[in-house]
């Protein structure tokens, strides 16, 4: 983790909190990446029972967790499963989010945070340079396969993938927020493509090829043009987890491979 961040209690951090904060306490929740462990200690702090689990082994409690491989429990282990600002970190973002979903019991909350490269200023970075918002590669440093390091941000996670994922693996969106907002003083010009750009959206969404999957639609609609997604830095998807499956994540991912190294 970065020096300037080790002390900071960032605002997707505070909306974990103030979502499990509503919770009847004795909730078991994973923390993953736990990092330097301040957002464990704050869900404890409200009676929860919190495993955090991470790579870097920073208190004696935590449980080595490598996010890039199956996780070391059991299915439906966790009423709440947290997962903030690590799922753009590893190569294989959707195996991670089959795996948290698949620890989560059925009924549990799922949250995750991760760089909103669907935000106005996103967007704008995007059509000048042609790369998104916290993920342009002169950030990055060019590790080789067998290195076991932090690679930092190379996998942008959209709201569509992630909801498309969630339902795969047996969740559903139950709701889509975001942190502060990014370059806020801009708001006069997001204003104005918001509103040319929702003619085009609703083209998209409610067209009438598409009115079987009206009611889907319209949610997704309603989330991707709210002003918090639309300007947030982050965006944190809370799920629910609805049905359980006997579709693992790692045998869609990873393949035969896997199964016969099992």
């Amino acid at each position: 983790m970065r020096e300037h961040k080790m002390q900071s209690f960032p605002g997707y951090m505070q909306q974990a909190v103030e979502i499990f904060g509503q919770k009847t306490a004795g909730q078991h929740i994973l923390d993953l990446p736990a990092g330097s462990g301040k957002l464990t200690a704050a869900l404890r702090a409200q009676g929860h029972q919190v495993t955090p689990g991470d790579i870097n082994g920073h208190a004696g409690d935590f449980v080595y967790a490598d996010m890039t491989k199956r996780l070391p429990f059991d299915d439906e282990t966790f009423d709440g499963v947290i997962c903030l600002e690590g799922i753009e970190h590893v190569l294989n973002p959707y195996l991670l989010m089959g795996e948290l979903i698949r620890v989560s019991k059925v009924g549990g909350t799922v949250i995750i945070s991760t760089p909103n490269i669907m935000n106005m200023w996103s967007r704008l970075q995007f059509l000048f340079t042609g790369t998104f918002y916290q993920f342009h590669p002169s950030q990055l440093t060019d590790y080789g396969p067998e290195e076991a390091v932090d690679r930092f941000h190379i996998s942008p996670m959209s709201y569509h993938s992630m909801r498309y994922l969630g339902d795969f693996f047996g969740a559903r969106v139950a709701e889509a927020r975001a942190d502060k907002s990014k370059r806020a003083f801009l708001a006069p010009v997001y204003w104005t493509i918001q509103t040319i750009g929702k003619l085009w959206s609703r083209s998209l969404f409610f067209s009438k090829n598409y009115q079987k999957n009206e009611k889907r639609n319209t949610e997704i609609y309603q989330h991707i043009n709210s002003w918090s997604l639309l300007t947030g830095r982050s965006i944190i998807m809370v799920f629910e987890k609805t049905r359980s499956t006997k579709v693992l994540p790692t045998d869609v991912f990873l393949g035969d491979e896997h199964k016969k190294a099992a």
